[in-house]
Formats: structure tokens, C-alpha cells, sequence
């Protein structure tokens, strides 16, 4: 049994320990994000009187933070620590999300929003490294997948129980009482976690040395790390058109994330506990099929196949959401549902193909890249489709804007170089 086939057998204490808590770690991130969605549809738009564009420049502020620390960030994890980066993150935007439920000025939230993506920035990249660390090649679509499940899980229960806990308090308390979490789950991060298997008392040794070795023997058919890694990226074609796809990705995903709520509450008339249950109905879809294709994905060895079908199905839903507008709201809806599996199923191939491409340190770096870009993205959806719904009256034309670029998202990858390998799967 060479190593790469030992480091399989022997996952189930990896697979235990660790991916349960990044798991709830990048979920506390995600909720602690996006809840600001549920806010708006629940009153905070009317007792602060914004609009539909003031409301998307404030949740696009986070972006802006996220976008700047993305790659200090994870230089920061790669050359020192993971574990003492992330633990200082969370607990910072334990201390930013529960203030949100204190403000009322606009500026001021803003600002706060801005620092929130701030100290989040390097969380996703700094966990993709981790893993890294910690997982082969074999596994790592699988164990991406399980961090980036992070995603719609979150959205999914916050969605239900989000609208239901305003009823019950109001949004000021929604955001206090789920901020609170992210503030002892800090500490719970640095106890349990270690930055590699070599550094871990729970491991066993035999287990520890093979998952080092086979991940070394990984590591070794791939270039030298560079002396400058973010240059390195930086002159990666495979590096710089996964950003902009990602970029174009990302703005499908959160002008989704961000506006479903409302754009379900304006449909379908329903209260804001009711929106928020069927707001969580596309991210139950979502989990099970980022499950099965990231499973699929790890099997074949494959990457890129698993991601650009999933991108084109997702400009196909917009399109016909497009087509059937507010007139149309249920059909629309089972479309929107459609659209959110296409969103979410590619995300654990998607990364696995950036830690694949480069060495270690660089995949890093390339990873926080690439995650910057879809910072950027994530702030022209949030904003554009408050925008183009001021603008226009309805959301028609921010449909029609996410299926364009979902499509360019889907074409983007296809022009990624792949290995040989990979091309004939």
C-alpha cells in the first residue's frame, strides 16, 4: 500500500475531528454575513428608511473589506499560523455582527459592514490551506466541499429560523442573539485545532506520518514552491481566469443570497417567518447535490467537467426566471430552486482544482486571489440587484443581468489549462 492509499485508510480521525469544526467555523462566517438579508425583509429597510440601493451598498460594504485582507491574510496563515489567524477573526466578527443590532446610523453601518469583510477575509482561503495540510489529493474535493457546506446549510436554517426569531424579538435582536455564537466558538477553534497533523496530540503517530508522507510525496511532483508566491500567481494564466470566473460566479451568488428573501416576500406576499422557510427551501437542494458532485468529482479525478455544466444550467434558471417574471412567481420560484443547486454544486471541485494547480504556499496565495476576486463579485451582485431594482421597478432585469454572467462563468472555466489527465476523464 503506497502512502496516497494509507492516507485514505486512515481518515475517519481526520474526517472526525476536523472537518466538523471547520464546518461550523465557516458557518458561523456565513451567518454572520448574510443574515443582513433576512434584516432587511424583516423591518430593518422600513425603521431605517432605506432603499433598495442603500440597503445594497450596506450589505456590498462587507465586500469591499472582505476583498482588501484576502491576501495579507492568508501570507499571514501560510508563514505563521492558521489557527492563531482565524481564532482572532472570529472573535472580531463575533464583536462586529452582534453590533449591527445596536446601529441605526447608515454611515456607521457601513463602516461596520466594511470591517466585518475585513476580518473575514482570510477565513475561507486560510481553511482551504488547512485542509491542504491535512488532506490528499483524493480526498480534498470531498473535504472542501464539507467547509464550503458551510454555505447553504447556513443560509438554509438562518433563512427559517432568521424570520421566526424577528417575529419574536425584532432584527435588532436577530443580529445580537446570532452574533453572540461566533464569540465562544472563537475559543472552542483554538483549543481543538492544529495547524498541521505533525502538531496534533490526538492523532497516532502511524496515522500522523502516513497522512504527512502521502501529502510530501503529493507536494513533490509539483514545482518548487516559489520565493515570491503572490508574483507567481500573479503571472498564472490557470490562476487569473479562474478570477474572473470566479469574479462573474460570484456575482450570481450573492445578488441571489442577498435578495432572495425579498424578492420571495414581494412574490409571494407571505410574512416574514413564512419567507424565511421558503427561502431555505433552494439551499436544502443545494446541499445534497454539492454532496454528491463533489463525491463524483473525487472519484474520476476530475475538476473542471464538474463545474462549467452546473455554471450554464444556472444561467439557463435566471434566464427562464427572466421569462416568467413577478407575474409568474411559483414557476419562478421552482426556477430560483434550480438555480441555487447550479450555484452551490461545484464549489468542492472548484477549490480542490485551485490547491491542485500550484505547491502549498502558492495555492495559498492563488486561493486567496481567486477568493478576492469573488469578493469583488460578491459586491457588484449585492449591490447591482438592489440597483436594477430601484432602477427598474421589478427584479426582471437583475435575472437577466446573473443569467449573463453565469454564462460567462461557465465559458471562463472551460478556458482553464488542464493537465492531460484531467482532459481525457
Amino acid at each position: 500500500m503506497n502512502t496516497v492509499e494509507q492516507a485514505g485508510a486512515l481518515g475517519r480521525q481526520r474526517w472526525l475531528r476536523l472537518i466538523p469544526i471547520v464546518f461550523v467555523t465557516y458557518s458561523l462566517a456565513y451567518l454572520d454575513r448574510s443574515n443582513f438579508s433576512i434584516a432587511t425583509a424583516g423591518g430593518m429597510a422600513e425603521e431605517l428608511h432605506l432603499t433598495s440601493t442603500t440597503s445594497g451598498l450596506i450589505a456590498a460594504s462587507f465586500f469591499l473589506g472582505y476583498f482588501l485582507l484576502q491576501v495579507p491574510g492568508v501570507l499571514y496563515a501560510d508563514r505563521r499560523s492558521v489557527r492563531s489567524l482565524i481564532f482572532w477573526s472570529v472573535l472580531a466578527w463575533g464583536v462586529l455582527a452582534t453590533a449591527q443590532g445596536l446601529l441605526s446610523s447608515v454611515p456607521v453601518l457601513i463602516v461596520v459592514r466594511f470591517l466585518l469583510g475585513a476580518v473575514e477575509a482570510a477565513v475561507l482561503p486560510a481553511l482551504v490551506v488547512l485542509l491542504a495540510r491535512w488532506f490528499t489529493k483524493a480526498e480534498r474535493g470531498r473535504a472542501n466541499a464539507f467547509l464550503i457546506l458551510g454555505n447553504p446549510v447556513t443560509v438554509m436554517w438562518l433563512s427559517a429560523a432568521s424570520g421566526y426569531l424577528i417575529e419574536a424579538t425584532s432584527w435588532r435582536g436577530m443580529f445580537i442573539i446570532e452574533g453572540i455564537p461566533a464569540l465562544i466558538w472563537a475559543f472552542v477553534f483554538r483549543a481543538q485545532v492544529r495547524d498541521r497533523p505533525a502538531d496534533t496530540p490526538w492523532l497516532d503517530p502511524a496515522d500522523r506520518d502516513a497522512v504527512e508522507s502521502a501529502i510530501a510525496a503529493e507536494q513533490a511532483r509539483l514545482p518548487e514552491p516559489a520565493e515570491r508566491p503572490v508574483r507567481e500567481v500573479l503571472r498564472s494564466k490557470a490562476v487569473l481566469l479562474l478570477a474572473a470566473q470566479y469574479l462573474l460566479w460570484s456575482i450570481g451568488v450573492y445578488g441571489f443570497v442577498f435578495w432572495l428573501p425579498s424578492i420571495v416576500k414581494a412574490g409571494s406576499s407571505a410574512g416574514i417567518g413564512a419567507t424565511g422557510l421558503l427561502s431555505a427551501i433552494p439551499y436544502a437542494f443545494a446541499v445534497v447535490a454539492m454532496l454528491i458532485n463533489s463525491r463524483g468529482s473525487d472519484r474520476s479525478g476530475a475538476r473542471r467537467r464538474f463545474v462549467w455544466p452546473w455554471l450554464l444550467a444556472g444561467a439557463v434558471a435566471f434566464y427562464g426566471s427572466y421569462l416568467l417574471g413577478k407575474q409568474h412567481f411559483w414557476w419562478a420560484f421552482v426556477l430560483l430552486a434550480i438555480a441555487a443547486v447550479a450555484l452551490y454544486a461545484p464549489y468542492g471541485p472548484f477549490f480542490a482544482m485551485i490547491s491542485e494547480l500550484l505547491p502549498q504556499r502558492t495555492a495559498g496565495v492563488a486561493v486567496a486571489v481567486v477568493n478576492a476576486a469573488g469578493a469583488l463579485g460578491g459586491f457588484l451582485g449585492t449591490y447591482l440587484v438592489g440597483w436594477l431594482e430601484s432602477a427598474t421597478g421589478s427584479t426582471a432585469a437583475a435575472f437577466l443581468m446573473l443569467a449573463g454572467t453565469m454564462a460567462a462563468a461557465a465559458v471562463l472555466v472551460l478556458a482553464v489549462p488542464v493537465k492531460t489527465k484531467e482532459r481525457r476523464a
